[in-house]
């Protein structure tokens, strides 16, 4: 093999790349879900709206820092907020969000329990 063909299937795997605002989307994304409040929050709105109280008795978590939590992660675009009179129901914001956090603790899981991986 000759450097001129590593070259070449350099630009290959160079045009595969993803754009970089996507990547810097990506990155906020899991940064924001490398928090353990956070990650719990999303795997309590994985399976549906929730409000803060229900969501602060679950997480035994002060009001104000589930609050702030929850802000950060509907910046970050991993929650979706709903009005239903004077109550805000967070749910997490559609499938590929959902399938994310579901996956991450899913590989969590395994590595954990030491249970062989699947596809």
């Amino acid at each position: 093999m000759y450097a001129r063909d590593n070259h070449a299937g350099a630009n290959d795997l160079q045009q595969r790349l993803p754009a970089d605002s996507q990547v810097e989307a990506a990155s906020e994304m899991l940064r924001m879900l490398a928090d353990g409040t956070r990650l719990r929050l999303m795997w309590l709105l994985v399976d549906g709206e929730h409000d803060v109280t229900a969501l602060v008795a679950a997480l035994g978590v002060a009001r104000p820092a589930v609050s702030q939590h929850l802000g950060k992660l509907r910046l970050a675009g991993l929650v979706g907020v709903r009005r239903e009179g004077r109550r805000a129901l967070y749910r997490a914001r559609g499938g590929h969000v959902r399938r994310l956090v579901t996956e991450v603790l899913n590989a969590a899981s395994h590595q954990v329990t030491g249970t062989p991986e699947h596809d």
